[in-house]
């Protein structure tokens, strides 16, 4: 054999090695790839790539500063990996309900929770320690629950507006004279869960005639309208408005702000003849049929235990229900605390906002409030 065939079948040999080496490597991955996905019949286990058993995908409709650290805590504390879906509607969910992607739905306003729990997309449950929760706060399979519970009513400016000079029922505002207040009042746009969870409330005491009336006069009155509640606090903390219609955390959140802070609040509708504050709370719902749904159940148990319900109070300064759990305040806010138990409430069960979540927003709208700004 020449020199040159000699070379010729050294390369061929090189070659098929080569390709032996790839074939092999292809196949013994496949196979390792084959037995990580498939169910170990003795045990009826099935491996994390299938199964997905670290994760848990949360649809949250409140402010990502609050939900994140609690998720980020979740995490920590279980090793279980938080997906968070943040400024997810509830209609969302309804949207994907043959299609179900989240475990669990966070949200501001029980009224949503209800909403999604009358439509059958909340999975009833009893996880540990939801004795904690007041029955009036949690629906009756606990397919859903409140953590946190917040009050209507109005933050004003000191500089512009006195105590003894405010409002101090919502019925106030039909009276024409708020229009003529230093700058007016604010309010937010229809369809902020704030806004919707009020009328809601509004319509169970007053009825649907009455309560349209009210739109349309603060409609007409007010000096400005708001995309959230936020913007309000931050606008008559700046004296751009005398007062405005706000959750009563958010005069907590500007009584931290280090100028425009000269600010105070009315817990409306408190004297013997009134009725009461309209409450609101915020919670959790367990998703039906969501991929996770053992996952889903450790965060409940997880999340009701005391110290994560004081963390899902967090930065919000919103009342934690369970009060003596030891939710922690800012010095400059503590003093301004006023417990959810030392306010007269509205005499309605929060659960009955969701009776009146889907028709609410139709009936803001109608009545001359626009849901979304345009």
């Amino acid at each position: 054999m020449n020199e040159v065939k000699v070379i010729r079948v050294v390369l061929m040999f090189i070659l098929l090695s080569a390709i032996n080496l790839v074939v092999y490597g292809c196949t013994n991955t496949d196979n390792k790839l084959q037995q990580s996905n498939e169910t170990d019949e003795s045990t009826g286990a099935t491996s994390k790539l299938e199964a997905n058993s670290g994760e848990l995908v949360v649809y949250s409709a409140r402010n990502e500063r609050f939900v994140q650290a609690l998720l980020d805590k979740f995490t920590q504390d279980t090793g279980i990996r938080a997906i968070p879906l943040h400024e997810a509607s509830p209609l969302r969910v309804v949207e994907e309900a043959n299609n179900v992607q989240a475990d669990v739905y966070i949200s501001n306003d029980l009224g949503a929770l209800g909403y999604l729990h009358m439509n059958g997309l909340l999975l009833g449950s009893n996880p540990k320690g939801i004795d904690t929760i007041p029955e009036e706060f949690r629906s009756d399979d606990n397919a859903y629950f409140a953590i946190s519970a917040r009050s209507r009513g109005f933050i004003y400016n000191k500089d512009l507006i006195s105590e003894e000079e405010m409002p101090k029922s919502i019925e106030d505002l039909f009276h024409a004279k708020w229009a003529q207040v230093k700058n007016g009042y604010a309010v937010t746009r229809g369809g902020n869960g704030g806004m919707i969870g009020h009328v809601s409330a509004l319509r169970y005491e007053w009825g649907d005639e009455k309560t349209s009336e009210w739109i349309a006069v603060i409609r007409e009155n007010a000096a400005g309208i708001y995309q959230g509640h936020g913007d309000i606090r931050r606008a008559v903390g700046a004296g751009e408005h005398a007062f405005g219609l706000v959750n009563n955390y958010y005069y907590h959140q500007q009584l931290l702000e280090p100028r425009d802070n000269n600010v105070g609040f009315i817990y409306i509708d408190q004297e013997e003849d009134q009725m009461g504050v309209v409450v609101n709370a915020a919670g959790v719902g367990l998703v039906k049929g969501g991929p996770n749904e053992a996952n889903a159940i450790k965060f409940l148990e997880w999340l009701l235990l005391p110290e994560n319900q004081v963390a899902f109070v967090g930065q919000s300064l919103e009342l934690l229900i369970n009060s003596h759990f030891g939710a922690v305040y800012p010095p400059e806010v503590e003093p301004y605390i006023v417990g959810f138990n030392e306010i007269k409430a509205q005499n309605m069960p929060v659960k009955e906002l969701g009776n009146f979540f889907e028709d609410t927003k139709e009936l803001i709208e109608k009545s001359g409030l626009d849901l979304d700004l345009r």
